[in-house]
């Protein structure tokens, strides 16, 4: 039976990745650095998750201009906090909305006391402003549980996250579903054990989902004729239990 479904947020919950490149850029521009990341640059980036690792990858294989001399991690932290803190502005304004079908499901499974927790390699500030800007004041009261970044020692595709996730919860593996948009969000959720539904995002369409229960454009998909109406967040929380049911099964 299915106790709880364990969202990712970037991608998954919400298209911020746009959202996230510009705040890069801004703070680059902000620091005097001639760097510059364009739609494909970032794509390439992405597949290294966390910003922090982000940006030290961007270093090691791009060789850019401006780095300090010796050990830089302090220097990228701080450039990464400040990145944050232009994110969160962003976020704030109304840059940022849910994905189709998200709002509905949450509510859906709040309603129907279904639990629900967060596994992301973001920021917890981050998850907190993307919430609060689009569920309001109360909305991380309907998680549970929040596995955010920092939390763990290996960010995704290492399973650490969504352990985490687990531990928070006291459930096991094989009670839960995840709700991922990439690749190494699989990765991680399988190598934990999850059950796996894949919502492709703008940067990960065409990437490997081996694994997966299903692949869907969004959240919605699976709410199938109740798309868009008054029964679409009951419909996504019908489809993601029969999913799981036939993962058991299987």
């Amino acid at each position: 039976m299915l106790h709880a479904i364990i969202l990712d947020v970037d991608g998954t919950m919400s298209e911020t990745e746009e959202v996230h490149r510009a705040a890069f850029n801004e703070i680059f521009k902000e620091r005097g650095l001639d760097w510059h990341w364009d739609r494909p640059t970032y794509a390439r980036l992405l597949k290294v998750t966390g910003g922090k690792e982000r940006i030290r990858h961007f270093i090691e294989t791009d060789k850019p201009d401006g780095v300090p001399a010796g050990d830089v991690t302090a220097w990228i932290a701080a450039m990464h906090k400040r990145k944050t803190a232009i994110y969160t502005e962003k976020v704030a304004s109304g840059a940022v909305s849910l994905r189709p079908g998200i709002e509905t499901l949450i509510k859906a499974a709040r309603s129907d006391g279904m639990r629900l927790a967060i596994a992301t390699t973001t920021s917890l500030r981050n998850v907190e402003s993307l919430i609060e800007a689009t569920l309001g004041a109360e909305g991380l009261k309907a998680f549970e549980v929040i596995a955010a970044g920092d939390m763990v020692a290996n960010k995704k595709p290492a399973p650490d996250l969504f352990l985490k996730a687990l531990e928070g919860l006291s459930l096991a593996p094989d009670m839960c579903i995840a709700l991922e948009d990439s690749a190494n969000g699989i990765r991680s959720s399988l190598a934990a054990h999850i059950p796996t539904v894949i919502t492709t995002s703008a940067y990960t369409v065409g990437e490997d989902f081996a694994g997966a229960l299903l692949v869907v454009e969004s959240a919605q998909r699976l709410a199938g004729a109740e798309a868009g109406g008054a029964g679409e967040g009951a419909a996504i929380l019908a489809s993601l239990r029969a999913l799981h049911a036939q993962s058991a099964a299987a």
